[in-house]
């Protein structure tokens, strides 16, 4: 084995345990939605009439914020990563795209502050959502939209559920609160 060789099998090593510790860690592993999934994510027609900030949490590789970014231009996009591969390979990806309305933060979403955002987007897993209601009610936020891919948001009605053609048939919910309103139990 030459010594490049050794190099570039150490690195995916890395990389790999780096994964698994950080999916140990959290619950899960970094999972990339599916271009049907992000399609259908930035379709929702509410999310044009919004000008603050959209907030990816749980960012993993980046396709969400990738196309939240290309979608809304004018729209500051925050993500939000533990996972320090996927966290890379998103900032990597938001530099070749040249993604100016894009940060990437390699934190944890359930301890950054998200009173600025006025919509939230994600990819969870139940235990996740969980955290996240939990996160919403205790700091009494003030979020307009909760984008969920697949995982809804416990104790909450969405205003919209759209069911992708896809072999899961997965669920898209959209999550309404009026400004001032919190976070309905």
């Amino acid at each position: 084995m030459s010594l490049i060789e050794f190099f570039f099998l150490s690195c995916m090593v890395i990389a790999l345990v780096s994964i698994v510790i950080t999916s140990v860690k959290v619950g899960i592993s970094p999972m990339p939605s599916t271009s049907k999934a992000c399609h259908a994510m930035i379709s929702f027609p509410e999310l044009s009439n919004e000008g603050g900030p959209i907030f990816e949490l749980g960012s993993g590789w980046g396709t969400l914020s990738y196309a939240f970014s290309k979608k809304f231009p004018h729209r500051k996009i925050m993500a939000y990563e533990l996972s320090w591969i996927p966290f890379l390979f998103s900032v990597i990806l938001k530099t070749l795209c040249r993604l100016d309305n894009l940060s990437i933060y390699h934190s944890d979403f359930l301890k950054a502050d998200l009173s600025k955002a006025t919509v939230l987007v994600c990819y969870l897993f139940p235990n996740g959502m969980l955290a996240l209601k939990n996160k919403l009610d205790r700091e009494d936020l003030k979020i307009n939209f909760i984008v969920s891919n697949t995982f809804a948001l416990p104790d909450s009605q969405p205003k919209k559920v759209i069911q992708l053609n896809d072999f899961y048939l997965t669920p898209i919910y959209l999550y309404s609160f009026n400004t001032g309103d919190t976070i309905p139990n």
